[in-house]
């Protein structure tokens, strides 16, 4: 019997880099259509969003007059759990309002 111990040595030491990715933005985007109302609009901007009256009034005129605009930049999650919300609650009061989640 020996009386080494068993140890590693130094040049069979792996080494590794953890590299942790910060999460991806994601830009909810809604884009106009001719039929939902801009107070629904607006209403949605305030009640999920979390924007206030007068923000949200600019985003709605924005959206009307450009055809889409950014409501909010989250993580992917959040952005995912917005659009599904305002497309749900869209859809309930009968409004086609389209919603995406783009990559920043």
């Amino acid at each position: 019997m020996s009386n080494e111990q068993s140890t590693p040595k130094s040049n069979q030491v792996a080494q590794t880099k953890d590299q942790v990715k910060i999460p991806g933005k994601y830009h909810v985007v809604f884009i106009n259509d001719d039929f939902t109302p801009m107070d629904f609009v607006s209403k949605l901007l305030i009640d999920i969003f979390y924007h206030t009256p007068d923000t949200a009034d600019e985003l709605t005129r924005l959206i009307h007059d450009k055809g889409k605009a950014i409501v909010g930049t989250y993580s992917y999650e959040i952005s995912e759990q917005k659009s599904i919300e305002c497309t749900t609650m869209a859809r309930s009061a009968g409004h086609p309002l389209q919603v995406t989640v783009e990559a920043e």
